[in-house]
């Protein structure tokens, strides 16, 4: 008579510590595709409604639905990055004719813009001064200690650029086969949620996915008013090319990177070109526009999750600190399902009477 329960017991232990191997084998298997993965998931639950929406336009026709969702996802990578290497290309011709002429005439003296630069512009007009004065040996000794540094961030970055392209092309393949079959692997979520945790586990699921659209709410219309008015001070203060700027602007800004890449650089240029007036209004335009993310984001996030706003901004810049850009998403979910889970066990809890003792 007791052997039957012994025996269930190391049963049990058996089959959970089987499953236990086989889900983390299956883990580390899916390893290398975890980042892959989960900006794929996270890309086509906030998108959900539209492709729904341009498959209602394209007449229940889902593979056209999804090709043209997956087209406007290479888009959004190939173009700024066309854009960008065009950009670089430019540059480095002009960066050729720089050093030439530098090492056929030496070091000019500095530029007037220089000095009118606010704080540091005197200090950088006389060390370059002191430079110039020593010929082209001088400068070439003050940078040969950079000279390793450099060669190894450049070298880093490409390699850092090719696991970005890789990752990319994973995500976009991931995102397509999820498009095409989402309510499949969304009943299977749901179905592995409610055996977990029945109404409560398929209700936590309901919630990720609408902090999911949140987030990507709170990002996409922030990212477009922070290029909007960033965009709109380039053209204002003079700098050529505002409209091209303004595209590369919320590609940063949906990047979670800012316009301040953009704007700095147009700073400086405007402050190179001797339009120091204007060059300070878009300094302070800058400032401005640069932490008006920080406001305007998770006011909008709110608007998609029902959530106190204090664990919304913890979410966001938490997760932003430990998990990077992808913990923009994951940091706003998991507080928004765990403060439901609690809320509704702490309400369970009053309802079925075991209130606080007295």
């Amino acid at each position: 008579m007791n052997s039957q329960p012994g025996y269930d017991l190391a049963r049990i232990t058996l089959v959970v510590l089987i499953i236990g191997v086989l889900v983390a084998g299956s883990l580390w298997t899916l390893l290398p595709f975890l980042g892959a993965l989960t900006w794929g998931a996270t890309i086509v639950v906030a998108t959900w409604p539209l492709l729904l929406r341009i498959q209602r336009v394209a007449g229940g026709r889902r593979w056209l639905a999804t090709a043209v969702m997956t087209g406007v996802m290479l888009a959004i990578f190939i173009v700024p990055f066309g854009l960008a290497i065009g950009m670089l290309l430019d540059a480095a011709v002009e960066g050729v004719e720089l050093v030439q002429a530098f090492f056929a005439q030496g070091l000019a003296a500095p530029p007037e813009w220089i000095e009118r630069m606010p704080w540091v512009g005197e200090r950088v007009a006389a060390q370059w001064r002191e430079l110039a004065g020593g010929g082209p040996e001088a400068v070439i000794e003050t940078a040969r200690p950079h000279f390793r540094w450099a060669a190894a961030w450049v070298l880093s970055i490409t390699g850092g650029f090719g696991m970005v392209v890789v990752h990319f092309i994973l995500t976009v393949i991931i995102a397509a086969i999820l498009y095409s079959n989402g309510e499949m692997a969304a009943r299977g979520v749901l179905l592995l949620a409610h055996r977990i945790g029945g109404e409560q586990g398929e209700r936590a699921v309901r919630l990720a996915g609408q902090a999911v659209r949140g987030v990507a709410l709170g990002v996409v219309v922030t990212a477009l008013v922070q290029s909007l008015l960033a965009g709109l001070g380039l053209w204002v203060s003079g700098v050529p090319r505002a409209g091209l700027l303004l595209a590369v602007m919320f590609v940063l800004g949906v990047a979670q990177l800012g316009p301040l890449p953009v704007l700095v650089p147009a700073v400086i240029w405007l402050y190179w070109s001797g339009s120091a007036g204007w060059a300070s209004a878009l300094l302070v335009w800058t400032v401005l526009v640069g932490g008006l993310d920080n406001i305007l984001r998770p006011v909008l996030i709110r608007r998609g999750v029902d959530l106190p706003l204090l664990l919304i901004i913890a979410g966001v810049i938490g997760g932003l600190i430990g998990f990077g850009v992808l913990g923009l998403f994951i940091g706003p979910v998991i507080l928004a399902v765990t403060y439901t889970l609690l809320e509704s066990w702490v309400r369970n809890d009053k309802a079925g009477g075991q209130g606080p003792p007295t």
